[in-house]
């Protein structure tokens, strides 16, 4: 027998609802017969699936231990034998929290480090992200049977910075909404070839070419489904007549794989290091000069999320960027704080 303990994440959900996400290998039909039959219980009473689910609401799921594991397509391991050590995450550097409450978590991710798994023996930092919630008791394994905490926003493997994670369910509706509707700003730091001496509101429809993970960009509407309309919108920062390089702000308008990187080498100017879209190779640097740098909230937060009202949230840059930004001062106390 299984018991389900109801908690913030899941309450108001109907519970045929919950069921069949919990539930996810077992027919629509089968989770009523369940019902009917006692197999499945609310509160230790005969349930018809409809009922609206309230906080410390008790669901008793009668199976075995197998057939539990068959219907929510998972392996039968106890979650209650997660290992809470630490994920080894040395290879890529360490992973910094900006800021931490009750429904969201910000951080800032290494390069080289996935956002999410491509493959069963990656590591992302979705994992490191458990983990982290594992340790300082945020979440318990019990509590994962029925919610998983993740990010909201994706970051390319090779590009690093601020990293946007629900930790609630709450949390998970209003940060996706808010990247949806637009009314959370993201901005980034690029580095990329050339003298770009005047900001630029650049506007085009990219295509993603999914087998060779690489998009395109062109200005005019082509009328075509396959293609999204996008925005970015940059300012330079320096100019570096050394190594004719420019660093930039760049505020991400709208959000699509690759949007900056391709956009920046369609104007001529490819981020430093990224050989994907014709960016240069310079000594020391081993991926694309972009991060991920600050999120900004407006004014009015919902209450639940009040603390983030009015608020900008800032990833310090790497180490690779320092010969392009003066040691960091510029970047991070002049005209990219204002």
């Amino acid at each position: 027998m299984k018991e389900i303990i109801i908690g913030v994440n899941e309450e108001g959900k109907r519970l045929d609802g919950f069921l069949r996400s919990y539930l996810p290998n077992a027919s629509k039909g089968f989770i009523y017969k369940m019902l009917r039959k006692k197999n499945i219980t609310l509160n230790d009473k005969k349930a018809d699936g409809l009922e609206k689910l309230k906080k410390e609401d008790s669901v008793k799921i009668f199976f075995s231990d197998d057939t539990l594991a068959k219907f929510k397509g998972t392996s039968d391991v106890n979650l209650s034998t997660i290992d809470v050590s630490n994920i080894d995450l040395s290879k890529y550097g360490t992973i910094d929290v900006i800021y931490e409450n009750e429904h969201v978590l910000f951080a800032s991710k290494p390069a080289g480090l996935l956002s999410q798994k491509a493959e069963a023996k990656d590591i992302s930092i979705n994992d490191w992200l458990i983990d982290h919630l594992l340790v300082n008791g945020s979440v318990t394994p019990e509590s994962l049977d029925t919610y998983k905490p993740s990010i909201c926003n994706r970051l390319d493997r090779n590009t690093s910075g601020m990293v946007i994670c629900a930790k609630s369910l709450l949390g998970a509706r209003k940060m996706n909404a808010m990247l949806s509707n637009r009314t959370l700003d993201k901005y980034y730091i690029a580095v990329v070839s050339g003298r770009i001496s005047e900001a630029s509101l650049l506007k085009g429809y990219l295509h993603k070419d999914a087998d060779l993970n690489k998009v395109d960009i062109i200005k005019e509407n082509p009328d075509n489904a396959d293609y999204s309309y996008i925005e970015t919108y940059f300012d330079p920062v320096r100019y570096n007549p050394d190594s004719d390089t420019t660093v930039l702000l760049v505020k991400l308008i709208t959000g699509k794989p690759h949007q900056i990187r391709a956009h920046l080498s369609k104007t001529g100017h490819p981020i430093i290091g990224d050989g994907k879209y014709g960016g240069r190779k310079e000594k020391g640097i081993n991926r694309q000069l972009l991060h991920s740098y600050k999120i900004t909230f407006p004014a009015d937060m919902p209450d639940e999320l009040s603390d983030l009202s009015d608020k900008e949230f800032i990833a310090p840059l790497p180490l690779e960027f320092e010969r392009y930004c003066s040691g960091g001062d510029l970047c991070l106390h002049g005209k990219l704080g204002d």
